[in-house]
């Protein structure tokens, strides 16, 4: 018979215990490309947005969401289906340019002033102004990123500033190293049709680049022309309507960060089309 008290005898052996940090290298890997992906998908994101915009804004402009006869929107569509926007995408922004007579508002313009020295033009298209310019004012004075420069130099405004630009249609075109003897032939197309000024770029691997600017009261008989010309150029880079500061504000460091952020964010709203600034390069 066994004895039914059990007697513990203690160990003469320790056992020894060791605590040590868990390899987090792969929850590192994981995170890094986690945050490249997202800032990936961030990118695309915007790039969509840009995409969304820039086509209504050149449908707008060029009276017709028909790329064959609207140069500025064929321009614009070559443009992003390079840059790898989905034809998807492309289709859906030209099928709301379609509708825009009906349901895509009506084209804003707000002028701000930004620390005291930039001036803006923000291009909004609304079916709601009320709305937009209570965003736009809001994201105007409680815009901050990290910067040096004095508090009461900081944030931006709504305030008349339209008398620091000047409205000019832009056009350039590429022209293959094979056509330089058609620039003579281009600028005086170009002249004829309102064209008052002009700049060329040669450039010893790509060829010739011509820019040419005028009157927006021309600027559809300009590109018009032009674009009947086909045989002269290979192809048209910008075709638009833009704001050209008259003077340039030259900006430090730290400026030229916090108006990419402030522009950035101006951006991103869905009512914004394009911003237009007075910094300098």
């Amino acid at each position: 018979m066994f004895n039914s008290q059990l007697r513990i005898v203690p160990s003469l052996y320790k056992r020894l215990f060791s605590v040590c940090n868990p390899n987090l290298s792969g929850h590192n890997k994981w995170s890094k490309i986690k945050d490249r992906k997202g800032n990936n998908d961030l990118q695309k994101s915007l790039l969509y947005g840009n995409a969304n915009r820039d086509i209504l804004v050149a449908a707008r402009a060029g009276g017709s969401a028909d790329p064959s006869v609207n140069i500025q929107l064929s321009t614009i569509l070559k443009k992003y289906k390079e840059q790898g926007v989905p034809k998807e995408n492309i289709e859906k922004a030209l099928a709301r340019a379609r509708r825009g007579k009906e349901k895509g508002g009506d084209s804003v313009m707000y002028e701000a002033l930004a620390f005291n020295s930039v001036g803006l033009m923000i291009e909004c298209l609304t079916d709601n102004p009320t709305r937009t310019i209570h965003k736009i004012r809001h994201t105007l004075t409680n815009h901050r990123h990290g910067t040096t420069i004095p508090l009461n130099l900081q944030g931006a405004r709504l305030t008349p500033v339209q008398f620091m630009f000047q409205r000019r249609g832009l056009i350039e075109l590429a022209l293959n190293k094979s056509a330089e003897e058609r620039i003579e032939q281009l600028i005086d197309l170009a002249l004829t049709n309102g064209a008052d000024d002009f700049d060329d770029i040669v450039d010893e691997d790509t060829g010739v680049l011509l820019k040419f600017s005028c009157s927006p009261l021309v600027f559809a008989q300009l590109s018009t022309a032009i674009a009947s010309h086909t045989e002269l150029w290979s192809e048209i880079r910008t075709s638009e309507l833009t704001y050209v500061p008259l003077e340039t504000v030259e900006p430090s460091e730290d400026l030229k960060s916090q108006l990419n952020s402030l522009t950035e964010e101006l951006e991103a709203d869905e009512d914004t089309l394009r911003v237009w600034t007075t910094l300098g390069s």
